[in-house]
């Protein structure tokens, strides 16, 4: 087993490369694994690769085992997929989901990684992070049966969250946004999609995911009186205007952010980060989620993908990468 590991690192804004890592022996209640797929999560992952993040975020937007420091050098990512090769033997030879970055190998405590159930394939497995991301929302959200819902953003989050809507009892939902490309990813979820002119109004329920200032505009636009706008974007260090005239206070409008980083207040007492994580990979038992998946490109080849995807050259939800077998 090489001791030596390759991995992703944005080594300026708009730049990044491939490093040796050096990699430690486990420990006794360490993992060693072996990369079998990664994900780019497009915006968060782009946004940081452009040099993005707020300097007051800095802290806040760590990811759990990032290594260097926004905006550049560091090395950043959370979807990772692979094999442990070493370690406890209730682990050893198991597939398992980690919030690691790109990297062909890597140690890390056993209780960061989650095994993969043998129902769900490891190259789908990627998307458990953000499944998790609207497990977490719809958690937050606490939809309820024959709720009238619009789910504004048909990105990676989005598209997750409409899905699991879709498989709820009664309720109406319509996955919308600006590129009717995105249509034929709504089909395959099980989702009626439309455009933001077409989408139908009176929600008591709006998601917004599209990381735009016409789209959260719009999400308030679709509610009935007291309905809820729950904020799934990221700006990054974009500000964004909203209509908070006009009927925004008559109709009692309610606009609430929810975030992934903390397990929403709905479940905090009773549910913890594995049992969201395990809850999200359980989910992705449904080959629907497959449409999420729109391109993949090999590890070496990350310094020159990522500009791309960050420029819109190279249209994605989820691009997945893949990293060499075994013994090669």
């Amino acid at each position: 087993m090489p001791r030596v590991a390759c991995a992703f690192w944005l080594s300026a804004p708009g730049q990044g490369e491939i490093r040796a890592e050096p990699l430690a022996n486990p420990g006794a209640d360490e993992v060693l694994v072996r990369t079998v797929c990664s994900a780019v999560s497009r915006g968060t992952e782009t946004l940081v690769f452009r040099g993005g993040v707020p300097e007051s975020q800095h802290t806040a937007m760590r990811a759990p085992f990032q290594e260097g420091d926004f905006p550049a050098p560091v090395k950043y990512g959370y979807l990772n997929v692979g094999v442990v090769e070493e370690g406890p033997p209730a682990l050893r030879g198991r597939t398992v989901f980690c919030l690691y970055p790109h990297q062909t190998h890597y140690v890390v405590p056993a209780g960061a990684v989650t095994p993969v159930p043998d129902f769900v394939p490891a190259a789908r497995a990627v998307l458990a992070g953000t499944v998790e991301t609207a497990v977490n929302a719809l958690w937050d959200a606490a939809p309820l049966v024959g709720d009238r819902i619009a789910v504004v953003g048909a990105g990676m989050v989005g598209c997750s969250v409409a899905a699991i809507l879709a498989r709820y009892p009664a309720v109406r939902v319509q996955l919308v946004d600006a590129d009717p490309a995105r249509a034929e990813t709504a089909r395959a979820l099980g989702v009626d999609f439309v455009l933001p002119e077409n989408a139908l109004g009176d929600c008591d329920l709006v998601v917004h995911a599209s990381a735009t200032e016409d789209g959260l505009a719009r999400s308030l636009e679709l509610l009935a009186p007291e309905g809820t706008v729950i904020e799934l974007s990221w700006y990054g260090d974009r500000r964004v205007s909203l209509p908070l005239g006009e009927a925004f206070h008559s109709r009692r409008l309610v606009v609430r952010s929810s975030q992934v980083g903390a397990v929403s207040p709905a479940r905090r007492a009773r549910r913890t980060y594995a049992d969201r994580l395990a809850l999200a990979l359980a989910l992705l038992a449904d080959p629907a989620f497959d449409a999420l998946i729109t391109g993949e490109s090999a590890f070496e080849d990350l310094p020159q993908v990522l500009p791309r995807l960050a420029s819109g050259d190279l249209p994605a939800l989820c691009h997945r990468i893949r990293y060499a077998p075994a013994g090669r």
